[in-house]
Formats: C-alpha cells, structure tokens, sequence
C-alpha cells in the first residue's frame, strides 16, 4: 500500500511539472509573437551586426568625442529630419568657424599664386630617403609634398635604387634638358652626391644639392654642382657627414652644423618646417636665379649657435670695410647676425676693422636682374636677414 501511495505522489508531481513547462512555453510563444507584431517587419537598419550603433546613439555621443561648435553643426545639417527649432536653426546658418577654416586655405592658395606668378617653377627635383626611410626619413616626403604645391615636378625614392633613378635622369635631360635639383637625408645625402659624380661624367649640371645629415664617407661635391648646401649633426654617428668640396669647386658651399641644437636628432633634422620652407623657395626660384654672382664666391662654414635660426645662405662675398666700420655697424647694415661675421671672418665682435679691409658676408642668391650682394634697406622697410640689392662699392676686388 505504501508503494502504490508513493508511485502515484510521483506521477502526479510529473504530471504537474509538464503541465507547467506547457504553460511557460505557451506564455514565451505568446510575447515573441506580440513583440513581432508590435515592432513590425525587420528594416534594413535592425538587421545591422550589433556592432554598428544606432544613429541616434552617434548624434548624441558625437559632442563628447569631436568638439561641440565645429562636429555637432555638421550633424544636424546633415539630419533632414531634425524637428526641434534649435536644430533647424543650426542647419539654416552653419556657424562660422568651419566656414572661416575652409575659407583660409583659398585665400592661402590665392596669395601663393600671386607671389609666383611671375615665375614659372620648371625644373626637376629628386629626393631620397635614408636607411628605413619609410620609418625614419618621412620629412622628405613631407618636402615632396610642399615642393609639389609650389609647382615643381619631385619624386622621393629609397636611397637603394639610386642608381637606377640616375640612370632615367640623364635619359630624360638628354630628352628635355632642365635643372635638376637633388635632395637627401642620411644614406640620401650620399645618393645624391653619387648621383651628381654620375652626372658630371654624362656632362650634365646640377643647379642645386641639398644634404641633410648624409653618411659618412660620402663622396665630394663635383665640379658640375652649380649651388651646395650640408645641414648636418657633426658628432652624429648615423649621419653626421661633414661634407668637403672637390679641389677647385667653383660653386656656392655653404655647411651648417646643428651639434649645439640639442632638440635636433638624426631622424628629425629632415622633418624641420623651417628648413623646408627654405628649400622650397631657392628650388622655386632656381631658373631664375643665376648661379654666377658678383664678387668673390666664399664657401661657409657655421656652427649655428643654441637658440639661433638655421637661415640657409648659399655662400659669402667679399666686402670692404670702410673707415668707422665694426662687425655690429657691419651685421647692422647687412642685416645679418653677429655670429655669422665673427664665425665667418674667424674673429671676434670686438675686433677693429681697417679701412680696405676684406670682411666675408653671407649671401643668397637672388632672382635676376638683382644681383647677390647684401644692401642695407631704407629705415621704412623692414628687412629679414641677408636682404639683397646690387652694392657694387662694397664688393672686394
């Protein structure tokens, strides 16, 4: 008796517990249903991976990530469907910060065409990186681009296949011959010296090499390079290329030795905005800038002191100093720093000058007609360093 009460408790408890499976069942088939029928057929929109936020949930965390007055506009104006007044009113009147953003680079734009308007960039430059180039030499590529807006054909490549780039220049000079300009850092530096020696056996010139911190044992710079300039790290061991001319070079030398700017390393020294402006501007104005100049041509040697400019002048001429004249009276009217008298005259900011005396001045070459000598300019204008002007009385014979 006791055996059938307890099979039969056992049944029941079963029967119990499927009926209330059946119910719960029943009851989960009934919400889906429901919230089916509510929500309607999936739309394009839900059937994205869960991945992907809803636009609702980008419009409101957008002020958090992008600055409110410049992202938040550009959302509502681009949301037709925004309802509240304020929202309407952003999209009718865009604020006018990022109208005042776009606008600068046209006004940009249309002053550069003006200052070279009268100039037309023809020429080719040549570019290369150093060791990792694509890591560590990006500044050419950054130059490759400003010299691309200034209007000149340039192309940077691995300092590896500079054989084969030098091969397809003197093909294309001897096609269409125009002023060939070439660039380096590092091992690039060291390509492009190779590739002028390469030049001048085909008997073609090169208007301008400009070296940035080039290896060790890099060649010198041949005879066919009408204008040189090294920016360089002495005590640098990955570059640090103290470069020299050939015997006789009748070109424009001109060295810088950044050593003393302790914020200049190997892998920065090419990515310089400074000198980059620089270098575009003398590649711009390089058909019309003669490389013959009035005046004894006197190669530059400068340590460039802590704190001071890299201004990149192409060589130094020969003045006379007059009666009454110092190196202060003489960087005055020259508008050139004292250091670059005292470094370049090997003599300190103290030392008398005698009247005839042969004192060495920086100098940039200048566009034709002008000529290369620095001229003071009148007290109503003011000038930057080296300014340039036709001073015949001053030039050494």
């Amino acid at each position: 008796m006791p055996i059938a009460t307890n099979v039969q408790v056992v049944k029941a408890r079963q029967s119990c517990v499927t009926r209330v499976a059946a119910i719960l069942a029943a009851g989960v088939l009934a919400c889906a249903g429901a919230a089916t029928a509510f929500a309607g057929p999936p739309t394009e929109q839900q059937a994205q991976p869960a991945a992907a936020p809803p636009v609702d949930r980008v419009n409101v965390q957008a002020p958090n990530i992008q600055a409110p007055n410049i992202q938040a506009p550009n959302v509502q104006v681009q949301n037709p469907q925004a309802k509240s007044p304020q929202a309407k009113a952003a999209a009718q009147k865009p604020p006018a910060r990022p109208k005042t953003s776009r606008s600068v680079p046209a006004v940009a734009a249309a002053a550069a065409a003006a200052d070279t308007s009268s100039i037309t960039p023809r020429g080719r430059v040549y570019l290369f990186r150093g060791a990792l180039g694509l890591i560590f030499s990006r500044g050419m590529d950054r130059l490759t681009e400003k010299l691309h807006r200034a209007g000149l054909t340039a192309d940077v490549y691995e300092f590896t296949i500079c054989s084969l780039i030098t091969s397809n220049a003197v093909d294309t000079y001897k096609r269409d011959p125009a002023p060939i300009i070439l660039i380096g850092h590092s091992m690039g530096g060291r390509c492009a010296l190779q590739f002028a020696e390469t030049l001048q056996a085909e008997n073609i010139p090169v208007s301008l090499i400009v070296t940035i911190d080039p290896a060790h044992l890099s060649p010198e710079v041949p005879t066919n390079v009408e204008r040189f300039i090294n920016i360089f790290l002495s005590k640098d061991v990955l570059g640090g290329g103290n470069i020299k001319a050939v015997q006789g070079f009748p070109g424009h030398f001109a060295s810088y030795d950044l050593d003393r700017h302790d914020e200049v390393l190997h892998i920065s020294i090419d990515k310089m905005d400074a000198i980059h402006q620089q270098i575009v501007a003398k590649a711009r104005d390089i058909t019309m800038t003669p490389a013959k100049a009035e005046g004894e041509i006197v190669p530059l040697r400068y340590v460039v002191p802590p704190n001071e400019p890299t201004e990149l002048w192409d060589s130094g001429v020969a003045v006379t100093a007059r009666a009454g004249d110092t190196l202060q009276t003489l960087a005055s009217e020259f508008h050139v720093p004292l250091w670059s008298l005292t470094q370049a005259n090997s003599m300190s900011d103290s030392t008398p000058l005698t009247e005839g005396q042969r004192v060495v001045v920086p100098r940039h070459l200048a566009p034709a007609p002008v000529t290369a000598v620095a001229q003071p300019l009148p007290p109503s204008q003011p000038g930057s360093s080296g300014a340039l002007a036709k001073q015949s009385d001053r030039v050494a014979r």
